[in-house]
């Protein structure tokens, strides 16, 4: 099993409305290697060209976290 803080998530940001919101997009994953750099693997090619690689959180956390946000 890999460890969670050599696993991360790679996303594109795209804006989808005339108001401007954005909405970030899942389109791979990252893995760190020995020396610290990434490996990235891609499921989809974001049509920006712009990819922004965050650390994997595990859903119950990033579910526990929007629902502390919204208290």
């Amino acid at each position: 099993m890999l460890e969670e803080n050599k696993v991360k998530i790679a996303y594109t940001v795209v804006e989808r409305n005339k108001d401007g919101r954005k909405f970030w997009v899942r389109v791979g994953a990252a893995f760190v290697n020995r020396d610290g750099s990434l490996n990235v693997r891609l499921d989809a090619m974001p049509v920006n060209g712009e990819l922004q690689i965050r650390d994997y959180q595990p859903r119950e956390a990033r579910e526990g976290a929007s629902r502390d946000q919204a208290a």
